[in-house]
């Protein structure tokens, strides 16, 4: 069995979720004329208790997963992916 490409993880957690996604996108004045899933590339995971948080980004958009549960949306920007706490710029439901 090989391990997934960084594209498929991508599409799996997207597609399983592109209506929450899209919503979060919209709500937080994201959407910038339409966003395909082809347009993330990069993903980071991590898992903090008993919870595995991701996030999955384009150049202009980060998406926070926590499991697969999309949870919020910001403007993407590299420090994000060098922090001690990446969750720390998003705003996680308690």
């Amino acid at each position: 069995m090989t391990a997934p490409t960084v594209e498929a993880a991508i599409n799996e957690l997207m597609d399983r979720a592109w209506n929450v996604v899209y919503d979060l996108l919209s709500e937080r004045g994201l959407l910038n004329g339409g966003l395909d899933v082809e347009e993330y590339t990069g993903i980071h995971s991590w898992v903090d208790g008993p919870t595995r948080y991701t996030v999955v980004h384009s150049r202009t958009v980060a998406v926070l997963f926590a499991d697969t549960r999309p949870v919020d949306a910001i403007t993407f920007h590299h420090d994000l992916l060098g922090a001690d706490d990446p969750k720390g710029y998003f705003t996680v439901p308690g």
